[in-house]
Parts: C-alpha cells; structure tokens; sequence
C-alpha cells in the first residue's frame, strides 16, 4: 500500500496511524477532503496526539541512553587518564630522585651524554603527566577541543613508538654494530674528570651482570694503556686484582645484556605490549567520547 500524494508532507508514523484510522472507519484527517463530524474529528485528534507523545518519548529515550553512554566514556576516560597521570608523576620522580643522588646516573654513551637514565626518566614522565592531564581534563568538563588535542597527542606518539620499532627490527644487526662501536668509543673517557656518570655506569654494569668490557675484557686494555682492566671486572677482590686476569670476568657486557633480555623475553614482551594497547584505549575512548558530545549537541539543538 503506497502512501498517497496528499500525505507526503507528514510523518511517516504520522501515516501509519492514519492508515489504522482508516480500518477503524476513519478515513481522512480534517481539511483533507470532505467534512468531518465532530466525534471523527476528536478520534482523529486523538490519534495525532498520541503519534506526537510516542515521537517525543522515543526521543527522550535515545536522549537519555546516550547521556548514559556520555558519563560512562567519561568516567572510564577519567580513571584511565588520572592513572596515566600518577604514573607519569611517579617516573618524573624517580627522574628528579637519580639526579639529586646519583648524578648522570648510568651515562655509557660519550656522543649522546645527556643519554641518561635520569633524563629518560624525566622526559618521559612529563610526556606523560601532560597527556594525562589532558584526557583527564577534558573529560571532567566534557570539552571537544581538549578532548581532540588529547587524542592528536596520543596518536602522534603512538605511531611514532610503530615507526621506531618497525625501524629497530628491521634494522637490528645494524643497531647492534653501532651499539658496540659507540660503548668501546666511551671507554676512553672511564674514570675521567667530568664523567663520573658513565664511570658508575660501567662499574653499575660490570658489577651486576658480572662482565668485562663491551665484546671483550681487552676492549679496557687499550683505555687503561696495558694489560688492565677497572676493579668492577674483578669477581675476587685482592691487591691488584686490576692486573691479574685470573680475578677478572671473562663474558662480554654486551651479550650479557642481550642474554638477560632474552630471559626476561616474556616480561620485556608484556611491558612492550601495556603500553600500546594502552594508548588504543585512550585512544577508542576519547574518539568514542568525543562523538557522542558532537551527537548530543546536536539532539539538544
């Protein structure tokens, strides 16, 4: 059953009432065609009203689910948010903590000084407390823009993380090399004035992971202008355990590191695995978040 042309301009619930007007023997709505008796008139005015209360409830229905919708975002997004936060405050103290007590703590590179654990510690955890308190802003005051910029931030850094690690795999031998040659070439500056960190950092290594030298203990001969080694290569502390290599570690410090990384593959994979998929909650909330703020203003409007 086609709907006719008279009625194109109302509603098409509106239709279908008139439709069943039409069974219960009432045909056209007033001012349609012909006249009315007062009873068909107040049955058709009945009809209509009730087509109008329905529209208005299912509206108010949608209306109120997607508020439900909205504060649920917000509170996930928030917890989420004010986590990201703490957790950034806490590496930005642990930042602050290693340069009051320790220095240039773990300083290995001669070419990138300021490539430290502290200042690792610091960057990263303000890169953090900002995003969050980005996120966590914006959904306390239910704001778009700082919602948008939240998510623009937090994209930008997840796929930069995709491009370095995509680049690391595909380029690991070549890394490696660097690596190795980069750690013998900050050898020469072990145990001199103004490099205390990466004396302690050698020491801190060498102690840990009971080693000697980058790819060999000998890589120290030529730092140390003889047949010597610092006293963190000694597994047997005597007089002049320096000069005696029956006392010193004989594994390298560098394929100590990568066995110990391989040990530990699981956790290293879980935590690398955290913080992506962490950044796409972030990510998929504040979008979701985002839309419906656009969607409710829209139906309050």
């Amino acid at each position: 059953m086609g709907k006719p042309n008279c009625f194109n301009s109302l509603p098409l619930p509106l239709w279908f009432v008139i439709q069943a007007a039409r069974v219960w023997d009432i045909t056209d709505p007033p001012g349609v065609s012909g006249s009315r008796t007062d009873l068909e008139n107040s049955r058709w005015r009945q009809a209509q009203n009730q087509v109008y209360h329905q529209l208005e409830y299912t509206s108010l229905s949608k209306l109120k689910m997607g508020q439900s919708c909205l504060q649920c975002t917000k509170y996930l997004l928030f917890i989420f948010n004010l986590i990201f936060w703490l957790g950034g405050c806490g590496l930005l103290g642990v930042g602050v903590w290693l340069v009051i007590t320790q220095g240039n703590f773990v300083t290995l590179s001669s070419s990138f000084p300021s490539l430290t654990a502290a200042n690792f510690f610091i960057t990263a955890g303000s890169v953090i407390m900002i995003v969050g308190f980005l996120g966590c802003l914006g959904a306390v005051i239910e704001n778009r823009c700082l919602l948008l910029s939240f998510f623009v931030v937090l994209l930008i850094i997840f796929l930069l993380e995709m491009i370095i690690g995509i680049l690391f795999l595909c380029n690991q031998e070549t890394i490696n090399l660097y690596a190795k040659e980069e750690l013998r070439n900050g050898l020469q500056f072990y145990n001199t004035s103004g490099n205390s960190g990466l004396t302690n950092g050698w020491d801190i290594v060498q102690t840990d992971f009971r080693c000697c030298g980058v790819v060999h203990y000998e890589d120290w001969f030529s730092v140390l202008n003889g047949t010597k080694v610092p006293t963190s290569c000694c597994f047997k502390l005597v007089n002049d355990c320096s000069t005696n290599s029956d006392t010193w570690w004989k594994d390298a410090c560098y394929e100590k590191v990568i066995e110990w990384l391989k040990d530990n593959v699981v956790a290293v994979c879980i935590f690398g695995l955290c913080i992506p998929v962490l950044q796409i909650l972030g990510l998929v909330s504040s979008l979701v978040m985002y839309c419906q703020l656009v969607r409710t203003e829209k139906q309050y409007s």
